[in-house]
Protein backbone atom coordinates (compact mmCIF):
# COMPACT_ATOMS: atom_id res chain seq x y z
CA UNK A 1 0.00 0.00 0.00
CA UNK A 2 1.01 2.86 -0.77
CA UNK A 3 1.78 5.74 1.72
CA UNK A 4 1.61 9.89 0.78
CA UNK A 5 3.21 11.22 3.94
CA UNK A 6 1.28 14.19 5.23
CA UNK A 7 2.98 17.87 5.69
CA UNK A 8 3.30 17.09 9.26
CA UNK A 9 5.05 14.03 8.55
CA UNK A 10 7.43 14.89 6.58
CA UNK A 11 9.18 17.58 8.65
CA UNK A 12 10.33 14.08 10.81
CA UNK A 13 12.57 13.38 7.91
CA UNK A 14 14.34 16.98 7.72
CA UNK A 15 17.91 16.33 9.55
CA UNK A 16 17.86 12.40 9.02
CA UNK A 17 19.96 11.04 6.86
CA UNK A 18 19.08 10.68 3.54
CA UNK A 19 17.35 7.49 2.74
CA UNK A 20 18.00 6.13 -0.82
CA UNK A 21 17.05 3.03 -3.09
CA UNK A 22 18.64 2.29 -6.74
CA UNK A 23 16.59 3.37 -9.45
CA UNK A 24 15.81 0.72 -12.29
CA UNK A 25 17.29 2.95 -15.19
CA UNK A 26 20.85 2.68 -16.86
CA UNK A 27 21.52 6.17 -17.94
CA UNK A 28 20.03 8.85 -20.94
CA UNK A 29 18.02 11.40 -19.39
CA UNK A 30 14.73 13.00 -21.04
CA UNK A 31 13.65 14.86 -18.57
CA UNK A 32 10.45 17.28 -17.63
CA UNK A 33 9.97 19.93 -15.16
CA UNK A 34 6.68 21.27 -14.13
CA UNK A 35 6.13 24.25 -12.57
CA UNK A 36 3.81 25.27 -9.70
CA UNK A 37 0.83 27.78 -9.39
CA UNK A 38 2.58 31.40 -9.63
CA UNK A 39 4.91 31.45 -12.86
CA UNK A 40 7.97 29.88 -13.96
CA UNK A 41 9.35 33.28 -13.72
CA UNK A 42 8.19 33.81 -10.11
CA UNK A 43 11.42 35.20 -9.31
CA UNK A 44 11.83 32.90 -6.28
CA UNK A 45 10.34 29.05 -6.70
CA UNK A 46 9.65 28.12 -9.85
CA UNK A 47 12.39 30.27 -10.99
CA UNK A 48 14.96 28.47 -9.43
CA UNK A 49 13.70 25.15 -10.38
CA UNK A 50 14.31 26.59 -13.51
CA UNK A 51 17.57 27.53 -13.66
CA UNK A 52 18.68 24.30 -12.32
CA UNK A 53 17.44 22.52 -15.84
CA UNK A 54 18.62 25.33 -17.71
CA UNK A 55 21.81 24.55 -16.45
CA UNK A 56 21.78 20.52 -16.81
CA UNK A 57 20.85 21.77 -20.62
CA UNK A 58 23.76 23.99 -21.12
CA UNK A 59 25.81 21.86 -19.43
CA UNK A 60 24.56 18.36 -21.32
CA UNK A 61 23.10 19.65 -24.42
CA UNK A 62 20.10 18.03 -23.58
CA UNK A 63 16.60 19.59 -24.52
CA UNK A 64 13.76 19.06 -21.10
CA UNK A 65 10.11 19.77 -21.73
CA UNK A 66 8.25 21.79 -19.10
CA UNK A 67 4.77 22.80 -18.41
CA UNK A 68 3.39 25.17 -16.05
CA UNK A 69 0.39 24.61 -13.88
CA UNK A 70 -2.67 27.06 -14.33
CA UNK A 71 -4.80 25.35 -11.92
CA UNK A 72 -5.27 21.99 -10.16
CA UNK A 73 -6.94 20.32 -12.24
CA UNK A 74 -4.16 20.25 -14.28
CA UNK A 75 -1.48 18.68 -11.78
CA UNK A 76 -2.16 14.60 -12.18
CA UNK A 77 -2.62 15.45 -16.42
CA UNK A 78 0.22 16.61 -16.79
CA UNK A 79 2.35 14.11 -14.81
CA UNK A 80 0.74 11.77 -16.70
CA UNK A 81 1.43 13.23 -19.95
CA UNK A 82 5.19 13.17 -19.82
CA UNK A 83 5.07 9.88 -18.48
CA UNK A 84 3.40 8.68 -21.56
CA UNK A 85 5.42 10.82 -23.76
CA UNK A 86 8.48 8.62 -22.42
CA UNK A 87 10.33 11.54 -20.32
CA UNK A 88 12.76 10.85 -17.74
CA UNK A 89 12.85 11.77 -14.94
CA UNK A 90 9.39 13.46 -14.36
CA UNK A 91 10.17 16.48 -11.32
CA UNK A 92 7.61 18.33 -10.30
CA UNK A 93 8.26 21.44 -7.53
CA UNK A 94 5.63 22.16 -5.00
CA UNK A 95 3.97 19.92 -2.22
CA UNK A 96 0.67 20.14 -3.52
CA UNK A 97 1.18 17.78 -6.41
CA UNK A 98 1.89 14.64 -3.71
CA UNK A 99 -1.38 12.80 -4.64
CA UNK A 100 -1.24 13.28 -8.08
CA UNK A 101 2.58 11.96 -8.19
CA UNK A 102 1.49 9.43 -5.62
CA UNK A 103 -1.32 7.77 -8.40
CA UNK A 104 0.55 8.40 -11.38
CA UNK A 105 3.97 7.05 -9.93
CA UNK A 106 2.09 3.64 -9.42
CA UNK A 107 0.42 3.69 -13.11
CA UNK A 108 4.21 3.77 -14.41
CA UNK A 109 6.55 2.09 -12.45
CA UNK A 110 9.60 2.10 -14.96
CA UNK A 111 9.67 5.84 -14.88
CA UNK A 112 11.58 7.98 -12.26
CA UNK A 113 9.98 10.56 -10.82
CA UNK A 114 10.78 13.69 -8.13
CA UNK A 115 9.00 15.46 -6.35
CA UNK A 116 10.47 18.69 -3.88
CA UNK A 117 8.68 19.57 -0.61
CA UNK A 118 7.34 17.04 -0.43
CA UNK A 119 7.51 13.35 0.39
CA UNK A 120 5.40 10.70 -1.53
CA UNK A 121 6.59 7.13 -0.54
CA UNK A 122 7.18 5.04 -3.49
CA UNK A 123 9.69 3.02 -5.36
CA UNK A 124 10.00 5.50 -7.75
CA UNK A 125 9.89 8.08 -5.79
CA UNK A 126 12.78 10.70 -5.29
CA UNK A 127 11.64 12.75 -2.68
CA UNK A 128 13.07 16.16 -1.67
CA UNK A 129 13.19 18.11 1.45
CA UNK A 130 14.39 20.86 2.96
CA UNK A 131 15.04 22.68 6.46
CA UNK A 132 13.70 25.96 5.55
CA UNK A 133 13.35 26.99 9.03
CA UNK A 134 17.23 26.63 9.86
CA UNK A 135 17.68 29.17 6.63
CA UNK A 136 14.92 31.82 7.99
CA UNK A 137 16.65 31.49 11.57
CA UNK A 138 19.92 32.80 9.54
CA UNK A 139 17.79 35.80 8.01
CA UNK A 140 15.64 36.55 11.24
CA UNK A 141 18.80 37.09 13.08
CA UNK A 142 19.69 39.01 10.26
CA UNK A 143 16.58 41.23 10.41
CA UNK A 144 16.45 42.06 13.40
CA UNK A 145 20.37 43.32 14.07
CA UNK A 146 19.58 45.39 10.47
CA UNK A 147 15.98 46.86 11.94
CA UNK A 148 16.21 50.70 13.01
CA UNK A 149 12.88 49.55 15.25
CA UNK A 150 13.36 46.70 16.79
CA UNK A 151 10.45 45.12 14.70
CA UNK A 152 10.50 43.07 12.00
CA UNK A 153 8.01 41.17 10.38
CA UNK A 154 6.79 38.11 7.84
CA UNK A 155 4.80 37.97 4.28
CA UNK A 156 3.61 34.56 3.65
CA UNK A 157 1.77 32.87 0.39
CA UNK A 158 -0.42 30.55 0.90
CA UNK A 159 -1.32 29.47 4.47
CA UNK A 160 -0.16 26.24 4.99
CA UNK A 161 2.43 24.63 7.62
CA UNK A 162 5.30 24.78 5.45
CA UNK A 163 4.94 28.60 5.12
CA UNK A 164 4.60 28.74 8.90
CA UNK A 165 7.75 27.23 9.03
CA UNK A 166 9.54 29.39 7.26
CA UNK A 167 7.42 32.26 9.16
CA UNK A 168 8.85 30.43 12.87
CA UNK A 169 12.36 30.00 11.82
CA UNK A 170 12.21 33.70 11.10
CA UNK A 171 11.15 34.27 14.31
CA UNK A 172 12.99 32.53 16.09
CA UNK A 173 16.32 33.65 14.78
CA UNK A 174 14.78 36.87 15.22
CA UNK A 175 14.13 36.86 18.51
CA UNK A 176 17.80 35.10 19.35
CA UNK A 177 19.00 38.62 17.91
CA UNK A 178 17.10 40.69 19.88
CA UNK A 179 15.04 39.37 22.79
CA UNK A 180 12.74 42.88 22.81
CA UNK A 181 12.10 42.62 18.94
CA UNK A 182 8.17 42.59 18.19
CA UNK A 183 7.18 40.12 15.40
CA UNK A 184 4.50 40.73 12.69
CA UNK A 185 2.99 38.18 10.46
CA UNK A 186 0.20 37.78 7.85
CA UNK A 187 -0.16 35.60 5.40
CA UNK A 188 -1.72 36.51 1.81
CA UNK A 189 -4.54 33.97 1.41
CA UNK A 190 -5.15 30.30 1.66
CA UNK A 191 -5.91 28.86 -1.72
CA UNK A 192 -3.58 29.22 -5.24
CA UNK A 193 -3.68 32.67 -5.89
CA UNK A 194 -1.97 33.36 -2.74
CA UNK A 195 1.16 32.60 -4.89
CA UNK A 196 0.75 35.44 -7.39
CA UNK A 197 -0.88 37.99 -6.18
CA UNK A 198 1.81 40.94 -5.61
CA UNK A 199 -0.83 43.84 -5.09
CA UNK A 200 -1.73 42.34 -1.77
CA UNK A 201 1.54 41.44 -0.77
CA UNK A 202 2.50 45.08 -1.37
CA UNK A 203 -0.66 46.04 1.18
CA UNK A 204 0.44 43.36 3.52
CA UNK A 205 3.75 44.62 3.56
CA UNK A 206 2.57 48.60 3.79
CA UNK A 207 0.41 47.76 7.23
CA UNK A 208 3.49 46.23 8.82
CA UNK A 209 5.28 49.22 7.81
CA UNK A 210 2.64 51.26 9.32
CA UNK A 211 2.54 49.22 12.81
CA UNK A 212 6.57 49.49 12.88
CA UNK A 213 8.07 46.82 10.39
CA UNK A 214 11.52 47.91 9.84
CA UNK A 215 12.91 44.41 7.68
CA UNK A 216 10.57 42.41 6.17
CA UNK A 217 10.77 38.90 5.07
CA UNK A 218 8.63 37.14 1.64
CA UNK A 219 8.27 33.88 1.43
CA UNK A 220 4.70 33.84 -1.11
CA UNK A 221 6.27 32.97 -4.44
CA UNK A 222 5.48 35.65 -7.14
CA UNK A 223 3.80 37.45 -4.30
CA UNK A 224 7.00 38.66 -2.87
CA UNK A 225 7.81 41.12 -5.50
CA UNK A 226 4.86 42.73 -4.13
CA UNK A 227 6.73 42.75 -0.65
CA UNK A 228 9.43 43.60 -2.03
CA UNK A 229 8.72 46.72 -3.79
CA UNK A 230 6.87 48.37 -1.54
CA UNK A 231 9.69 47.51 1.58
CA UNK A 232 11.91 49.94 -1.41
CA UNK A 233 9.71 52.31 -1.78
CA UNK A 234 9.31 53.01 2.21
CA UNK A 235 13.20 52.63 2.50
CA UNK A 236 13.06 49.50 4.81
CA UNK A 237 15.24 46.42 4.62
CA UNK A 238 13.72 43.38 2.59
CA UNK A 239 14.53 39.91 2.57
CA UNK A 240 13.94 37.88 -0.09
CA UNK A 241 13.30 34.08 -1.04
CA UNK A 242 14.22 30.70 -2.73
CA UNK A 243 16.23 32.25 -5.46
CA UNK A 244 18.69 35.28 -4.76
CA UNK A 245 16.63 38.02 -5.19
CA UNK A 246 19.49 40.77 -3.80
CA UNK A 247 19.80 42.14 -7.11
CA UNK A 248 15.80 43.45 -6.98
CA UNK A 249 16.51 46.05 -5.34
CA UNK A 250 19.79 46.92 -4.31
CA UNK A 251 20.16 49.29 -0.95
CA UNK A 252 17.08 48.03 0.77
CA UNK A 253 17.97 44.28 0.02
CA UNK A 254 19.15 42.93 2.83
CA UNK A 255 19.32 39.14 1.91
CA UNK A 256 17.60 36.42 0.77
CA UNK A 257 17.08 33.05 2.15
CA UNK A 258 18.39 30.31 -0.75
CA UNK A 259 16.48 27.56 -0.76
CA UNK A 260 18.30 25.24 -3.27
CA UNK A 261 15.69 23.77 -5.44
CA UNK A 262 17.65 24.64 -8.40
CA UNK A 263 20.10 21.92 -7.47
CA UNK A 264 17.68 19.27 -6.12
CA UNK A 265 16.39 19.58 -10.45
CA UNK A 266 19.99 19.72 -11.66
CA UNK A 267 20.72 16.48 -9.43
CA UNK A 268 17.62 14.42 -11.06
CA UNK A 269 18.06 15.50 -13.99
CA UNK A 270 21.99 14.51 -13.85
CA UNK A 271 21.50 11.32 -12.26
CA UNK A 272 19.34 10.07 -14.57
CA UNK A 273 21.84 10.76 -17.36
CA UNK A 274 24.68 9.38 -15.61
CA UNK A 275 21.80 6.09 -14.80
CA UNK A 276 23.04 6.98 -10.89
CA UNK A 277 19.52 8.10 -10.07
CA UNK A 278 18.16 6.72 -6.75
CA UNK A 279 14.74 7.25 -4.81
CA UNK A 280 13.66 7.69 -1.22
CA UNK A 281 13.95 11.28 0.73
CA UNK A 282 16.54 13.46 0.51
CA UNK A 283 16.73 15.72 3.46
CA UNK A 284 18.66 19.54 2.62
CA UNK A 285 19.19 21.78 5.34
CA UNK A 286 21.94 23.77 6.43
CA UNK A 287 24.78 20.81 6.66
CA UNK A 288 23.99 19.83 3.06
CA UNK A 289 23.73 23.53 2.20
CA UNK A 290 20.30 23.11 1.04
CA UNK A 291 19.27 26.41 2.24
CA UNK A 292 21.18 29.30 3.40
CA UNK A 293 21.74 33.31 2.95
CA UNK A 294 22.99 35.26 0.09
CA UNK A 295 26.06 37.66 0.34
CA UNK A 296 26.99 39.37 -2.45
CA UNK A 297 27.82 42.50 -3.96
CA UNK A 298 24.30 43.78 -4.33
CA UNK A 299 23.95 43.67 -0.03
CA UNK A 300 27.78 44.09 0.92
CA UNK A 301 27.29 47.32 2.17
CA UNK A 302 24.21 46.20 4.20
CA UNK A 303 26.02 43.98 6.14
CA UNK A 304 28.16 44.32 8.65
CA UNK A 305 31.00 42.63 10.40
CA UNK A 306 29.51 41.94 13.74
CA UNK A 307 26.45 40.88 11.41
CA UNK A 308 28.31 38.29 9.01
CA UNK A 309 30.37 37.26 12.49
CA UNK A 310 26.75 36.71 13.76
CA UNK A 311 25.45 34.91 11.27
CA UNK A 312 28.37 31.98 10.89
CA UNK A 313 28.13 31.66 14.21
CA UNK A 314 24.42 30.49 14.15
CA UNK A 315 25.35 28.24 11.12
CA UNK A 316 28.15 26.65 12.90
CA UNK A 317 25.51 26.18 16.26
CA UNK A 318 23.01 25.07 14.11
CA UNK A 319 24.92 22.18 12.23
CA UNK A 320 26.58 21.00 15.07
CA UNK A 321 23.23 20.51 17.07
CA UNK A 322 24.12 23.27 19.58
CA UNK A 323 21.32 25.58 18.71
CA UNK A 324 18.28 24.32 17.15
CA UNK A 325 15.64 25.68 15.72
CA UNK A 326 12.15 24.53 16.11
CA UNK A 327 10.49 23.02 13.29
CA UNK A 328 7.04 24.42 13.11
CA UNK A 329 5.47 21.47 11.22
CA UNK A 330 6.91 18.83 13.50
CA UNK A 331 3.82 19.86 15.99
CA UNK A 332 1.94 22.19 14.53
CA UNK A 333 3.39 25.06 16.65
CA UNK A 334 6.01 27.91 17.42
CA UNK A 335 7.35 28.93 20.19
CA UNK A 336 7.61 32.14 19.86
CA UNK A 337 4.53 34.67 18.36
Amino acid sequence: MKLLTTLMGAAAFIGASSMAFAGSHGGGATPALIFDLGGKFDKSFNESSYNGAERFREETGIEYREFELQSDAQREQALRRFAQQGNNPVVVAGFSNATAMSIVAAEFPDTDFVIIDMVVDAPNVRSVVFAEHEGSYLVGLLAAMASETDTVSFVGGMDIPLIRKFECGYFQGARAANPDVTLIGNMTGTDGSAWNNPVKGGELTMAQIEAGSGAVFAAAGGTGRGVLQAAADAGIYAIGVDSNQNYMHPGTMLTSMMKRVDVAVYNAFNDVNNGEFTTGIIAMGLAEDGVGWADDEFNADLITDEMRAAVDAARAGIIAGDIVVHDYMSDGSCPVE
